[in-house]
């Protein structure tokens, strides 16, 4: 009994053909055609696929369709061929659909961090106390009796010293002009924002 894979096999080699060869004109790939000349169907993406590549394979060598058409039906078997891709097509699809899904992942996880980062911020003041730098005067340190008393804050922010409200320019520095009287003095700077939270920092000079 003549098999479909042996007849394109020996009128292929009658032509002095390769594989390769047939390949680039038929743009079957070897493989495939490696597989249809071993009556190895199960190789091939689908029983369109394996009809397709016969009919083509057949009719470049110059086999009536009709005959390469019959003998491929007799010998394909549907149940045999169950896959609908090889298994590197398989693989190749499993990796794109996995590195698609970790994509989205990595992108959801960004976006979800971005939102969060942006809540904080909007609503930093509800949960944290207020910021507050004084630049003067330094902690423990000799001034004079009349002296400037320094520093930034939240441009929003409430800013008063020793129970004084100064005012804050939209950068958020302030300043306060103070007459201490000699020896050792402390001086109170509060920042406070809407909600009510604060942040005191007290300095402890020594008056000349």
């Amino acid at each position: 009994m003549v098999h479909l894979g042996e007849l394109l096999s020996e009128e292929r080699r009658k032509k002095g053909l390769s594989l390769e060869e047939v390949s680039s004109a038929t743009k079957i790939r070897p493989a495939f055609l490696s597989a249809i000349e071993s009556d190895e169907y199960a190789k091939l993406p689908s029983a369109t696929y394996a009809q397709g590549f016969v009919t083509n394979y057949a009719s470049y060598l110059g086999i009536p369709r009709r005959e390469a058409l019959a003998l491929f039906h007799r010998e394909f078997d549907p149940k045999k061929t169950n896959k609908v891709l090889p298994d590197s097509f398989a693989q190749e699809k499993y990796k794109h659909k996995t590195l698609r899904i970790q994509r989205s992942s990595i992108a959801l996880v960004v976006i979800c961090l971005f939102l969060l980062s942006y809540l904080v911020f909007q609503y930093r003041s509800v949960f944290f106390s207020p910021f507050l730098q004084v630049n003067s005067p330094t902690d423990n340190s000799v001034v004079p009796a009349n002296i400037e008393v320094k520093g930034s804050t939240d441009p929003n922010d409430l800013v008063l010293v020793n129970g004084e409200m100064v005012t804050v320019d939209q950068n958020g520095n302030f300043f306060k002009d103070l007459t201490l009287l000699p020896g050792s003095t402390q001086i109170e700077i509060t920042a406070q924002n809407h909600y009510g939270k604060t942040t005191i920092i007290d300095r402890t000079v020594e008056v000349k």
